[in-house]
């Protein structure tokens, strides 16, 4: 299919190439989905070549000299050679039509996306060394860094995540240029940060992407409260490294997620941001104590409110920052479980407060567990599978996913002689503490414990409970 596009256009008297990606991937083995080429054709023309060979096509990156089609199954992108150049202090870039193969490569990311197969000859064309960094295992830029990142500062975070998903070591030069302009981030979009900030977090090494945007200083902008676990040392008062510990979880959360057919398939964001951000209220809630301990009390609220805050400035949807946040704000609920044991009672609150996000949560309480005491680690681990097998007792027992109390909103009404309102709203809520205490009761039992209720309610001498009660 690439062949005969090619074939199409050089027919015409057009150039075209596979370009970025694609060709990057091919060295390395990895499938692309979708299919990027650079053509010295305006996009009038290659409409005109691709409007009756392409299953579909729009128009939409017109203004920018990009045709987008389907054909095979495949997602095609065609743009007409750029010299691209951005304003400073604009957010958009400034587009012009360039006529050189080697003149778009330059104005690419970096060099191992700088290199292009020319169709259908299916030449090579790498004038920066692509093969040869990608050989190296190195991200450097076609020219400069410092130009590149000047162009779109987007760059720099594109830098990170190439890190983490390719394994690659960013030049010290490209180094040296993020460190010095991260400030440039600013101007890019929260929704264009945030989009690369998730290929980031769902990579294969996301632990080396964060990494390097807090060395950098990115992360001063885009996640300051990554760059806040970095807590000061102090030889009176011990206490582990918060920030390594974040990113050992984070590290070991995505070793726990599952194949395609498992509860929690990978690479999964809000596992994994959720275990980046599970201790980001410690820095507000540390505490030295007498005899040099240290406490972070309530660090888990804290961050819960700090990682949505974080999330609805970068544009997140709500059902994704409130799954986040609510893992971060449910992560310690575990602890003391081992020392006290829970009641059947705390077991059905557990699941309940987990909801649908209860596998990930367990994913997440395992994670956190980056002690060097093996017994300690062990006995942890011990604590938590006895948990997880109380669960499934449970579960068996009581149908725990759907735990609602034993009347439903009409029966409740029906026995109390109520019309639909608040009063209704806490008997319910009333019967779903009985529920979670005693676990299922019989129909009688559960009337007995709400006439009970009711009796020592204001409400109830207003109201004459129904003749059938």
């Amino acid at each position: 299919m690439v062949l005969e596009l090619g074939r199409r256009f050089a027919d015409a008297g057009h150039e075209l190439s596979l370009v970025g990606g694609p060709v990057r991937d091919l060295f390395l083995g990895r499938e692309s989905p979708d299919l990027d080429f650079t053509t010295d054709a305006t996009p009038d023309q290659t409409v005109a070549l691709i409007k009756k060979w392409a299953d579909n096509f729009w128009e939409i990156g017109r203004a920018f000299g990009t045709i987008g089609m389907r054909k095979a199954g495949f997602q095609i992108e065609i743009t007409t050679y750029r010299a691209e150049a951005y304003d400073p202090e604009s957010r958009k870039p400034v587009v012009a039509f360039g006529s050189s193969l080697t003149d778009d490569l330059l104005r690419r990311d970096f060099t191992i996306n700088a290199m292009a197969l020319r169709l259908p000859s299916m030449e090579l064309v790498d004038p920066f060394g692509g093969v040869r960094d990608l050989h190296a295992s190195t991200l450097s830029t076609p020219g400069s860094p410092e130009d590149s990142f000047s162009d779109d500062p987007l760059r720099m975070m594109r830098a990170a995540r190439f890190a983490a998903q390719l394994g690659v070591t960013v030049h010290p030069d490209v180094r040296r240029a993020m460190t010095a302009m991260a400030e440039r981030i600013k101007i890019i979009s929260n929704e264009r940060v945030r989009d690369e900030l998730v290929k980031l977090i769902c990579a294969a090494q996301p632990r080396t992407g964060v990494d390097l945007l807090v060395d950098t200083g990115l992360a001063e902008y885009v996640l300051p409260e990554v760059s806040a676990l970095r807590l000061e040392s102090d030889e009176h008062h011990r206490h582990k490294d918060v920030y390594q510990h974040s990113l050992q979880v984070l590290e070991q959360a995505a070793g726990l997620e599952t194949g395609a057919e498992g509860p929690v398939p990978g690479p999964d964001f809000v596992l994994r941001f959720a275990a980046l951000m599970h201790d980001v209220g410690k820095p507000a809630t540390r505490r030295f104590e007498a005899g040099g301990a240290v406490s972070f009390r309530h660090h888990d609220m804290v961050g819960s409110k700090l990682t949505a805050k974080r999330m609805k400035a970068l544009r997140f949807d709500n059902d994704t920052i409130k799954a986040v946040a609510r893992l971060v704000e449910l992560h310690m609920r575990f602890y003391g479980y081992g020392d006290a044991g829970w009641s059947d009672s705390a077991v059905r609150r557990y699941v309940t407060d987990a909801g649908p996000l209860l596998e990930r949560l367990h994913r997440l309480t395992r994670s956190d567990v980056t002690t060097r005491n093996q017994r300690k680690a062990e006995r942890l681990a011990f604590a938590y599978d006895d948990l997880e097998t109380r669960i499934a007792e449970l579960r068996e027992r009581e149908s725990l996913e759907a735990v609602r109390p034993d009347l439903d909103g009409g029966a409740i009404m029906a026995l109390l002689g109520l019309k639909p309102g608040p009063v209704v709203g806490r008997a319910y809520k009333y019967l779903l503490e009985v529920r979670m205490e005693n676990g299922p009761l019989e129909p009688a039992a559960a009337e007995a414990k709400l006439l009970e209720w009711w009796a020592a309610q204001p409400e109830s001498a207003a109201v004459a409970p129904s003749e059938e009660s």
